[in-house]
């Protein structure tokens, strides 16, 4: 079933297409801005308005937005030690010896995804807010950013 909507006398079709990214992270809360990549992925690809879903493959990662400050790079990870402690006991690292059952956990509260609006092929964030990646890891990753967008291209 095809969805069409009309928008500035033209009937446009509603397109979903996926792309990704990669980015490097040193794991233990490391948070990287990837509004940019984000911004970068509608731009290049012609689309005008919609929703972008933004995706970490992983269990040990999320998405969402914060200020990007240095002030909130500090508090956000003491936030998720004070209320998920890395030096606790997990039944996961009993299982498989691998010492990042306190990711999983933080992974999990935080989730793996967030969709943003943009409009004129800009998103739309407010004035301090950017789009996050927070790595939870115990150890550097290589990560897979997903990007679907619903929306009209040009």
């Amino acid at each position: 079933m095809r969805t069409f909507f009309y928008f500035s006398r033209k009937i446009m079709q509603l397109k979903i297409e996926t792309y990704s990214f990669t980015i490097n992270s040193k794991g233990d809360c490391d948070i990287i801005d990837i509004t940019e990549n984000v911004q970068q992925v509608i731009s290049v690809n012609n689309f005008f308005e919609g929703s972008a879903l933004v995706f970490v493959a992983g269990s040990t990662a999320g998405i969402t937005t914060i200020e990007y400050e240095p002030g909130l790079l500090k508090d956000y990870p003491r936030f998720f030690e004070k209320i998920i402690p890395q030096n606790q006991e997990y039944q996961h690292d009993k299982t498989w010896h691998d010492g990042n059952g306190h990711s999983h956990v933080r992974a999990s509260l935080q989730g793996a995804s967030f969709t943003v609006p943009f409009k004129d092929k800009s998103l739309i964030l407010g004035t301090w807010q950017q789009i996050i990646f927070i790595d939870f890891d115990n150890r550097p990753r290589r990560r897979e950013i997903i990007v679907q967008i619903t929306g009209i291209k040009e």
